[in-house]
């Protein structure tokens, strides 16, 4: 939404300039200030993404999906009375805010729904994120079309429309129950977890999903810190895996297509009137692409859509920089370059943007992952130095243009390459990924005992404390 609001906020922040000063503003300023509005959403990011783990567990996911709605609300709301205060500032304030609420969402709703979904719905669960998050793109830019919101004397409503969906959520999210995992590992609520689970999916004894929690109850000992996380040698390659696909992310130049989808079509050739139907059509096909990888993804497991969706994403890359630089040789070269606009958008979306959230979700156990994720919070700074240097990026001459595309080609497909190591989960096999993974991490330390003896030790232990002769057979065991 801030791509359609981009001249109207322009405007808007010169005539204030000017009304405080009595001179324009400096184009170079207004630039900075444009770039600042769009970068101060990545840096609200980094700051949630910081305090998501934290708050996670000790309040649990569903209460604090409801507080950064409240926390979306109150940006949206200061965005809109922006043009009233006539203060540019507030905008950047709206947009602070709704950077650290959306960070969080991001962060919970894999987790929330994959685990309030079935086993065998738990992969289609958590790619529906993407889902959602191309939906909300669809419906950003259709209300900010001329005829909606994207006007000039409604671009605050534009603003602050986001509000909506968080007030809808406020209001529809206290009748859900908390998640069972949470309910069960870090509140000990037995019967609040068998309460949830009839809840979610229908009276039943739900005995198999009951001993699963049990098994994983008695091989933790607390949910871990960051720290923990991090110098934890059974986590060494999901983290390795994580860092991966985030940085992988951030390279890519997906972000820059978002956030600047104007003067990327505009670099490629494209008249101003024409642009935002064309921003639609780009947004629609995430959409359709998005839904259907979350109907694949069980077929054909992450690792493939990963590699796939990678590598076609860098060699389509590759192509926009040669298109780019032949657009003026021929008349129909810029549409060769909006149609490989096309396609890397549908390749992000029916590849990465799913299969890498369900990734994301399913590598790590209940006690490390709230942190395992709070541990993606460095790689935003990535983020914020694309969006501030977007606009130069975007708004110079074509060798300039040609360059971030060509690095970000040169980067995707070696870091692709690389993904092909993870291991695959599917559905209810991400126990097996875990365990293999595991293996993977002590292969080199066979000296310290095999795989089994390293994961059972600290369980093995802990119940040996149980007992009567607790101290003495715990003192055997480690020995």
């Amino acid at each position: 939404m801030i791509t359609y609001t981009s001249v109207h906020v322009k405007t808007f922040i010169n005539e204030s300039w000017l009304e405080r000063s009595g001179m324009p503003v400096h184009p170079e300023s207004l630039t900075l200030f444009w770039a600042s509005i769009v970068s101060i959403f990545s840096l609200g990011g980094l700051l949630g993404t910081m305090a998501s783990g934290y708050f996670t567990t000790k309040f649990g996911k569903k209460k604090c999906l409801l507080g950064t709605n409240l926390i979306m609300l109150s940006g949206a709301v200061i965005m809109g009375f922006s043009k009233v205060a006539n203060s540019f500032e507030l905008i950047l304030a709206g947009r602070f805010l709704c950077g650290i609420s959306t960070s969080i969402c991001v962060l919970l709703h894999p987790q929330y729904v994959g685990e309030i979904s079935p086993k065998k719905l738990r992969g289609f669960a958590n790619s529906t994120a993407s889902i959602f998050w191309s939906l909300g793109k669809v419906l950003g830019q259709v209300m900010g079309q001329r005829e909606f919101l994207g006007n000039a004397s409604l671009w605050p409503l534009l603003l602050a429309s986001h509000g909506v969906t968080a007030l809808l959520q406020l209001l529809t999210l206290p009748f859900f129950p908390e998640s069972p995992p949470h309910l069960f590992l870090s509140k000990g609520d037995e019967e609040g977890c068998r309460k949830a689970m009839k809840t979610l999916w229908g009276r039943g004894p739900h005995q198999v999903e009951l001993d699963d929690l049990r098994k994983q109850q008695s091989a933790l000992w607390s949910t871990k810190s960051v720290l923990e996380v991090m110098k934890d040698p059974a986590l060494r390659r999901q983290l390795y895996i994580l860092f991966l696909l985030a940085v992988t992310l951030q390279l890519t130049g997906i972000h820059t297509i978002y956030s600047y989808t104007f003067e990327v079509l505009q670099t490629v050739g494209f008249d101003d009137d024409h642009i935002p139907a064309l921003s639609l059509g780009i947004s629609l096909s995430e959409l359709l692409s998005a839904v259907f990888c979350s109907v694949i993804i069980e077929r054909f497991g992450r690792r493939v859509l990963l590699w796939g969706g990678y590598g076609l994403m860098a060699t389509v890359l590759a192509a926009v920089t040669l298109t780019i630089s032949l657009q003026h040789s021929s008349s129909w070269m810029p549409y060769c370059s909006l149609a490989l606009i096309f396609c890397f958008v549908i390749c992000f979306g029916a590849g990465p943007a799913g299969a890498g959230a369900s990734v994301r979700m399913e590598i790590f156990d209940q006690s490390s992952r709230s942190s395992s994720l709070r541990d993606q919070w460095i790689l935003k700074l990535d983020r914020i130095l694309l969006d501030r240097n977007g606009v130069s990026i975007c708004r110079g001459t074509h060798s300039s243009v040609q360059l971030p595309h060509l690095h970000w080609a040169l980067s995707t497909f070696p870091q692709s390459l690389f993904t092909s190591s993870c291991r695959r989960p599917r559905g209810n096999r991400s126990s097996k990924s875990e365990k293999s993974l595991i293996n993977s991490n002590f292969k080199k330390k066979q000296a310290l005992g095999s795989e089994n003896e390293i994961h059972r030790r600290p369980c093995a232990l802990h119940q040996a404390m149980m007992e009567p002769s607790g101290i003495r057979r715990s003192e055997e065991l480690c020995r």
